[in-house]
């Protein structure tokens, strides 16, 4: 029932009118080719030289698409890795991210996840109903870290807009945490909170039903309990 409201809601096959069925395949392997060649290029760079080269007027939106769906940068051997990075942020850095359930009356409730990045420790969860701004963001982070002696230097977080809320970040100023930016396009900078809402979703979430904030807590609770796999 999940599924089918939110595919009704949000599916693109609905009332499909006759159109451009998007960018050529050779329209992308230049802009591909592009990218590799030049990776300090951004978005509008490349839809400026495309424009410049080989005279295809082509929007900066539709190259920033062409590149998160088709472009995987290469791996660079100048400097440390990502993971490398990590493993020097022992007890330093939490992951946190947030994500979206439906209840028996599909109701959106909210989760957001918050675990120790190098342990893979689960600090907390925070559970929210409704639309959630500023404040709830707060509420939501606090209740998750509740409990907890000491806070880490760091918080790694994603690029939603929740973010930038002006409560969220003069609540971090108050804990004296520094927040950081996990890198667009590039699911490595966030892999192992994603894969713990992924398992929260297989192996709880799809398989039980809740109605309220009361009832969802304790589904989230349940995972402390079982054995995360680093």
């Amino acid at each position: 029932m999940s599924k089918q409201k939110y595919r009704m809601l949000f599916s693109p096959n609905r009332r499909r009118k006759p159109g451009p069925k998007g960018p050529s395949v050779e329209l992308v392997r230049a802009v591909v080719e592009m990218k590799q060649r030049n990776p300090s290029w951004g978005c509008p760079r490349i839809a400026q030289q495309m424009a410049l080269a080989f005279h295809i007027p082509i929007d900066k939106d539709v190259v920033r698409r062409i590149l998160a769906r088709h472009y995987r940068p290469g791996q660079d051997s100048d400097g440390p890795s990502w993971l490398t990075f990590l493993g020097h942020m022992k007890d330093s850095l939490w992951s946190m991210d947030l994500f979206r359930c439906a209840s028996a009356t599909l109701r959106a409730h909210w989760v957001l996840v918050v675990m120790d990045q190098f342990t893979r420790r689960i600090i907390g969860f925070g559970v929210h109903a409704g639309k959630v701004d500023g404040v709830a963001l707060c509420r939501m982070f606090n209740r998750a870290i509740r409990g907890q002696r000491g806070m880490p230097k760091y918080v790694s977080s994603g690029n939603d807009p929740l973010y930038r809320f002006h409560q969220w970040q003069a609540n971090l100023q108050i804990l004296e945490v520094t927040e950081m930016k996990s890198i667009p396009y590039v699911p490595l900078s966030h892999q192992f909170v994603e894969r713990l809402i992924g398992t929260i979703r297989r192996e709880y979430l799809d398989h039980t039903l809740f109605w309220t904030t009361a009832d969802l807590e304790p589904h989230c609770r349940n995972v402390y309990q079982t054995p995360m796999a680093a």
